[in-house]
Order: structure tokens, then sequence, then C-alpha cells
């Protein structure tokens, strides 16, 4: 057997390997905030799932975060008007990919890696996972070598290396985003991976069209405006994050450039700050149904080292 036989065969060995023989699905049977719980769906954390919204609309993706009394949780990377007790949810059998090759340069793209300006669909070599293990500690080569920002006061006051990380941090409206144009039009890197994260919708334009000017041809934009769901922003930088490793391994000069960190880690906050509010509501439903059942049968549970004095459910003061 040739040589390009063999890796043939090899290729449909890995995919009879890694295919799904049946269809998953479950239904939806709770939807609080941003967790969508699911029953009798067979999925793993951090695969994808669709959500179906009817006929008109298109399923919604949502990922796997958890599990709960037999109920798998989502959250969503989309709208979820439509859903509704009882819709189907189909698990896809993968985690996101996103696409990437050299059709995405001087391209827009959304939270998911899908073209958002205008253009025709991306051609893509292939799909990563957007969540990569990042490279071991002495795998990582020493920063010897300097790359040039093409910003003078930079240049000469904080001159950056090769796999340098450099924060810029200031006040609203002082020029953080103008700033990022002028490096990505004059840096002598190859690449540049830029992700605007919370920006206003209006303010995207104006960035690409005014601030990034003739450099948006060597270029990937990566954009979660702000009235997009919280996970979707995170998304957005860990699909620029994807995007900028794979021209690297390629053994190009990438510029990976996120506007901004402080937004991606609001928007981890508040997606925290959701599944633990969730939480303590649902602790807080099960304390007073609990009470509640004690008080119709004439028993009041009594607190940790107190007497039994009240039969009145403490819902209002434990939310």
């Amino acid at each position: 057997m040739s040589e390009c036989g063999g890796h043939l065969l090899d290729a449909a060995f890995a995919l009879v390997r890694d295919a799904d023989l049946y269809r998953r699905r479950g239904r939806v049977s709770d939807l609080i905030g941003l967790i969508v719980e699911v029953t009798g769906l067979e999925a793993s954390v951090g695969e994808v799932c669709k959500i179906d919204r009817g006929r008109q609309e298109a399923p919604v993706p949502a990922e796997v975060v958890g599990f709960r009394d037999g109920r798998t949780l989502l959250m969503p990377l989309g709208k979820l008007v439509g859903v509704r007790p009882g819709t189907p949810v189909e698990a896809t059998g993968a985690a996101l990919r996103v696409p990437v090759g050299e059709a995405l340069l001087g391209r827009v793209l959304d939270a998911l890696g899908r073209p958002i300006d205008g253009g025709p669909a991306v051609e893509c070599v292939a799909r990563v996972a957007a969540d990569r293990e990042p490279p071991a500690a002495l795998e990582r080569r020493r920063i010897d070598a300097r790359v040039t920002l093409g910003v003078r006061a930079l240049d000469a006051l904080v001159p950056c290396g090769r796999g340098q990380r450099l924060g810029i941090f200031a006040g609203s409206g002082v020029g953080k985003s103008s700033l990022l144009g002028m490096i990505a039009r004059a840096t002598s890197a190859d690449v540049n991976v830029i992700c605007l994260v919370g920006e206003r919708g209006r303010e995207v334009r104006e960035f690409i069209e005014r601030d990034l000017a003739g450099a948006l041809a060597h270029s990937v934009v990566v954009v979660a405006t702000s009235d997009q769901p919280a996970l979707l922003r995170i998304r957005a930088a860990l699909t620029a994050t994807a995007i900028a490793e794979w021209f690297r391994d390629r053994g190009g000069d990438v510029l990976l450039m996120m506007d901004s960190v402080t937004r991606f880690a609001m928007a981890q906050r508040e997606v925290g700050w959701r599944w633990a509010n969730r939480r303590r509501r649902v602790a807080t439903r099960r304390r007073c149904s609990r009470c509640c059942r004690a008080s119709s049968s004439g028993r009041a549970p009594a607190p940790p080292g107190r007497s039994r004095v009240s039969t009145r459910c403490s819902s209002r003061a434990t939310t």
C-alpha cells in the first residue's frame, strides 16, 4: 500500500472512531437567567448542543457547563427567544471549533468565527478547538527577539519582545483604541489579530474604518459587542487566541491585541455571578419548601442552636 493510501485509511479510521452513531437528544425543563436545564441529554462538559427554536428560527448553540440532579446545564451562545419548556435539544458530539486559514485575513468575524462584514463565506483550511491548552512551561521559547510596534514612544520606553505581554491602562476616551490602530498599521508583525470585547456597536465600524484603515488587509478582527451575551464575549477572546495561535504555529509573527481585557474579565464575572446567584436561589427555594412543609404539618424546623419559635417561612430574609 502506498504512503498516500495509508494516510487516507488512517483518516477514515479516525472519522469512524470519532463519529456519533446515534443522535443524543433531550428537552428543556427549566430556564433561569443564562442557565438552561435539559433532561434526558447525554453530553460532556464543553460539548456544544443545539437548542431548537422552531421552524422560523435557526437553532441556537449552547455549551455544556455542568450537571445537577440528573439534568444537564447549558449556557447559550446566542439569544433564547422562542425557547419554551419541552424544546428539543440535540448534542453535536464536539466542542466549539473555529475556522482558520489565510482566507481570514482582511475579514471581520463574530465570536464563533462567522463573517459579519457582508463578504463571502470563509474558505477555511481547518477547524481548531477554541479553548486550547497553553504550551507547557518548558516548551516556551525565551524572549530574545524584538518586535517593533511602530510607535516611537513605546519602542523607546517599553520595547516589546516576541512572546511578551504588554498592558495599556487608561481611562475611557483617552485614545487606547486609537493607539491600537496605530500599532496595527505600523508594527513589524506579519499578522494582526484584533479582538473587540464588549465594544459599543457604533464604535466597531468607526474603529475598522478610521483607526485600522489600511492595516485590515493583514489583520483579522473578532467582534463581540456589549449587547451580546456574556458567554459570547468570553468566547470572542478564545476565538481570537485560537486564530492567532494557528498563524503562530505556521511560523508567522502574530500580534494579538484585545480591547479590552477588563471587559473580558467583567464578562467572566457576570457568568460566575449569575451561576452563583442561581444556586443561591435554588438553595433558598429548597429551604423554603422544607420550612413550609414543616409548618403545614404543625412542626417548624429548629435552626441550629435555637428553639422552635416561629413557623413562618423566612424566604424573604434569606433572599
